[in-house]
């Protein structure tokens, strides 16, 4: 049996893919190395955001994810029922803040550009920054409040994209690691694999930060590049965190493209009663060794944000690789350069708010109907893309 599709990766970009391209009646099949929802998905925070975005492609997108993210919760609780874990979709709103007399006008700034764009962006004063977060730094400097922003857990997300996505006739195997492509001339019409041969009519590349080192196996050139980031996980209290908190410099630090590492501070808390404390980005490639230098320079600064954090318990690390494009976008659609391979990755931190809306984004491009955003800067070939190379394939690093 050929599938019309074979998805390489099953986490939540692909498991987005899988479902929006299953429901659409086509007959697909998705392959990971490892586990579902076990790379990039399982070490992230579930941020949604638009508070994180400059106005251009990328923003509009994540409106839309916006607007898209609870209809989508009720279509899968709908559909799976009350037996499958909830997504812990949490419409609870981001604070932005400066504590420096130097990050206020930037931030005011930053804010200003994003209301031009439709970003609901309120800019408050201290006192109201303090009622939204009572723990917080009273010597803040500047505030901004994001009522758009939300949060899910990011697992249960892409597991419930994987349930609804096999109920609509996906197949997805695990343990199989792609080696090559199956070709017919320019065409590929599948994947080598250490599981057998998969033949396909078509191949969709969703291999998170691996998606560089997969395209070379597969015969072409894709500049994503893993971003590695740390996150700090404080033992259970109560929830003293109501809302997702971050400095201005964490916009900054998004939008880099120095290889050097580079902290910021976000705090939130979970359903379950920790606080996540992150953020670090740095391009060491895969390396997944825990450096005590970013987790120090990440607590001090929530400590900043928050000083009862001072006396917290740290419970846990954990580490990720964020993947990487020059421009900063996502990579969505069909390469133009290799007939019957499509593309999505390349979301760097913006993977689980924007993965649903990417996947319903290239299934709209595959079956021809019409995209609800402009597919354009999110394109293949588009001149970043293309003149930044690709990463050498090296030995376990592929998805």
């Amino acid at each position: 049996m050929t599938d019309d599709v074979v998805v390489v990766g099953a986490g939540i970009v692909g498991a987005a893919c899988a479902r929006a391209l299953a429901r659409r009646g086509l007959a697909v099949t998705v392959l990971d190395r490892a586990g579902a929802a076990s790379g990039t998905t399982a070490h992230g925070e579930g941020n949604l955001l638009v508070s994180d975005k400059e106005p251009g492609p990328e923003l509009v997108l994540a409106q839309h994810a916006a607007r898209r993210w609870p209809t989508l919760v009720a279509e899968l609780s709908d559909e799976l029922g009350p037996r499958f874990p909830a997504v812990e979709y949490d419409p609870k709103g981001g604070l932005v803040a400066a504590t420096t007399p130097g990050g206020a006008q930037p931030l005011r700034d930053f804010a200003a550009r994003q209301r031009g764009a439709g970003v609901d962006a309120r800019e408050i004063d201290v006192a109201r920054a303090l009622e939204l977060e009572p723990a917080l730094n009273p010597g803040l400097t500047a505030a901004v409040w994001y009522p758009e922003d939300a949060q899910v857990q990011p697992v249960a997300a892409a597991e419930a994209l994987l349930a609804s996505a096999r109920r609509a006739g996906a197949r997805v195997r695990t343990g199989v690691e792609v080696v090559g492509a199956l070709r017919d001339g320019d065409r590929v019409v599948g994947v080598r694999t250490t599981g057998g041969d998969v033949p396909a009519g078509a191949v969709v590349l969703a291999a998170g930060p691996w998606s560089g080192v997969v395209a070379a196996r597969l015969g072409v050139a894709l500049p994503v590049r893993p971003r590695r980031g740390m996150v700090l996980v404080t033992t259970r209290m109560p929830h003293v965190v109501r809302h997702k908190v971050y400095d201005g410099d964490y916009v900054g630090a998004t939008q880099s493209g120095d290889a050097a590492l580079q902290t910021s501070s976000v705090v939130e808390s979970t359903a379950a009663g920790t606080v996540l404390i992150g953020s670090s980005r740095e391009q060491v490639g895969f390396d997944d060794r825990l450096r005590a230098v970013v987790l120090r320079e990440m607590a001090a600064r929530a400590i900043r944000l928050f000083p009862f954090l001072a006396d917290a318990s740290v419970m846990r690390t954990y580490l990720g690789f964020r993947p990487y494009v020059p421009d900063h976008l996502p990579i969505v659609g069909p390469d133009p350069r290799t007939p019957g391979l499509w593309v999505a990755t390349g979301h760097e931190g913006a993977g689980i708010g924007l993965g649903p809306v990417s996947g319903e984004l290239l299934a709209d491009l595959f079956t021809g109907a019409e995209p609800e955003v402009d597919p354009a800067p999110f394109r293949v070939d588009r001149p970043a893309v293309l003149a930044a190379g690709s990463p050498s394939d090296r030995p376990g690093e592929a998805s």
